[in-house]
Order: C-alpha cells, then sequence, then structure tokens
C-alpha cells in the first residue's frame, strides 16, 4: 500500500465489530462473566470501556476509578461523568493510602531533595525529555522541573541514578491500580482489560506489571491517532476527546509528548508507521514534507526505545 496522509484511516463499523468479537472470543477462553475497566478519564481508558461495553452489554462491565492526590481533578470528573454516560457500575477507590505506606511520595521526595533542598509537600514537580524531536536533535535527558507555587520553577537535567529513584517510586502508583484491578476482577470473576494503545506498545510507553499488567488488550493494534477516531465513532464524551494526552502520575501537568514521545500523536503515529513498515525515505519526507535528518532522528528514537523496552513486551524467559 502506497504511503500517504491517510494511511491510517480505518473503517470504525468494522474495527468495532473486529473488536468486540476478539473480546467476546477472550471471554470465552478465560471463562468470565465480564469485564474490569481501569477508567482515567483519558481517550484510551474510555474507548476501551464503550467496547467492552459493546460486546458484553453495560450490566457486565465495571468501571474502577483510582486516583490518587497527585492526580488532576479532571481525571476522576471525567471518569464518572463517562461512566454515567456509559450505563456501566463504578467505584472510585484512593489509592493515597496504600502509597504513603509503601513509601511512594517518600522515596521519591527523598530523591528530589537531593536536588532541591527546599522542596516540600506544596511544590509541583514533573521530569520531560528535551522537546521537539523533529526540529533538533538531543539525547533522551530526562529534565525535572519543580514549581514551588511561589512564582518559583526550578530545572535541572536528572543524573541516570536519581531518575531511577523518582521512576522507580513512580511506578508504584501503576502496580498499585493494578492490585485493586484484579482484586475485583476475581471477585467478581472478571476479566482485567487493558488500555494501551499501538503508539505506546511499540515504545514501552507502559508499565510493566503496573498498567501492562492485563489479561487482554484490544486496542493493542490501533494507533493513538486511530483510538481518536474510533472515540468520535462511538460517541467518548467530548471532554475526553478533548482532553490532552497526559501520564498523570505528576502533580504538575505534563503531557505525552513533553514525558516521552517528543512530538504530537498525530506525526508520531504516521513515522512510527513508516518505521515498522519500511517505508522509503523519499516518500516519508514527500508525505510529511520532513527532510532527510528529521525523518533519520525520528527513526532513531523509535528503533532505541523499542529496543530498550523490548523487555516489557515479553514474558519471563525460562529454560
Amino acid at each position: 500500500m502506497k504511503f500517504r496522509k491517510d494511511i491510517l484511516k480505518i473503517d470504525c463499523k468494522k474495527e468495532e465489530e473486529r473488536i468486540c468479537g476478539f473480546i467476546r472470543k477472550q471471554q470465552l477462553f478465560m471463562k468470565r462473566e465480564g469485564a474490569v475497566v481501569g477508567l482515567s478519564g483519558g481517550i484510551d481508558s474510555a474507548v476501551c470501556a464503550e467496547l467492552c461495553v459493546k460486546a458484553l452489554g453495560k450490566e457486565n462491565v465495571f468501571g474502577l476509578i483510582l486516583p490518587e492526590r497527585e492526580s488532576s481533578p479532571k481525571s476522576k470528573k471525567y471518569s464518572l461523568k463517562h461512566g454515567l454516560k456509559m450505563g456501566i457500575k463504578t467505584e472510585v477507590i484512593d489509592i493515597s493510602p496504600v502509597l504513603e505506606s509503601i513509601g511512594t511520595y517518600e522515596r521519591r521526595d527523598k530523591v528530589i531533595r537531593e536536588i532541591f533542598p527546599e522542596y516540600d509537600e506544596q511544590c509541583r514537580l514533573k521530569i520531560t525529555l528535551p522537546p521537539d524531536l523533529l526540529s533538533r536533535d538531543a539525547f533522551n535527558f530526562f529534565t525535572l522541573t519543580v514549581d514551588d507555587r511561589r512564582g518559583g520553577i526550578k530545572s535541572v537535567r536528572l543524573k541516570k541514578e536519581m531518575l531511577n529513584g523518582i521512576v522507580a517510586a513512580t511506578n508504584t502508583k501503576q502496580r498499585t491500580r493494578m492490585v485493586h484491578l484484579y482484586y475485583y476482577a476475581e471477585k467478581m470473576n472478571y476479566f482485567v482489560c487493558g488500555t494501551t494503545d499501538k503508539s505506546e506498545l511499540m515504545q514501552g510507553f507502559f508499565v510493566k506489571y503496573g498498567d501492562g499488567g492485563v489479561d487482554i488488550e484490544p486496542i493493542g493494534h490501533l494507533y493513538k491517532s486511530q483510538v481518536y477516531r474510533l472515540a468520535e465513532y462511538l460517541s467518548v464524551i467530548e471532554e475526553i476527546i478533548q482532553r490532552t494526552p497526559s501520564p498523570d502520575t505528576f502533580s504538575f501537568d505534563v503531557s505525552d509528548e513533553e514525558f516521552y514521545f517528543r512530538m504530537p500523536y498525530d506525526k508520531l503515529d504516521m513515522l512510527l508507521y513508516a518505521w515498522e513498515n519500511g517505508v522509503s525515505h523519499g516518500d516519508v519526507c514527500e508525505v510529511m514534507g520532513l527532510d532527510e535528518e528529521q525523518m533519520k532522528r525520528a527513526f532513531m528514537d523509535f528503533a532505541a526505545k523499542h529496543k530498550a523496552t523490548e523487555h516489557l513486551r515479553k514474558l519471563p524467559p525460562f529454560l
């Protein structure tokens, strides 16, 4: 198929039918009575919940909303509104007490205070990668940014051991949510429905045994831009469709683009498709209006991330 601007266009009706058939097949295989979906207030979980409702009926889908003290208030608000729109049962559980008990905030904040001694619970923080991958070359060094809420914002490039300390603590948020999802799934004899799309899976933008700890991934073959098209077709609420995609794990707002991908999804998905399918460099540059250096820079970034996260997409090795 010739590479073109609409290469990722999908027939939403056929895609819905195909995914619903997959969900029903997996339900029968696992002998489960329904699905548990972790509702984050984002586009992926909203679409997955809609598809489970279409496949299994709203009475057989349970939406679990798991905020913590650093989650955006919009996440809970939009999740509840969308759950009401779908007519499914939902429950909200604040996981902050669990995170406090295992030291999530304390361990992370200890690392931050080694850099910024004045950091306290009133401050906001985020970590980001260099922006504008297509505009300039830069190594994937993470930067910690702290806002003291009094007009002072400081940033510093993170050393590896400090980054590892922050990430290790932060990832306990996703893993704590996984524990809650499986508690309810086993209690109700339901399966846990994953919510990771292809753009994220290919580049390793998920936490092993966190949001990657699920029974099925119904949109793992769809790029994020295709998920958005499906969301409109399925009538996901407008607030979620218009919301900027975010990991929602830091107190300071950060988008997926800032945190990991370094480019907007519309460009990312086209380039990922071209990289995966071996589209010629000339065709990529012509269709997307990029020069050779920009395209090569993107492909090198994709290859590096894909290789570094390969183990996340596999079962543990065994003899």
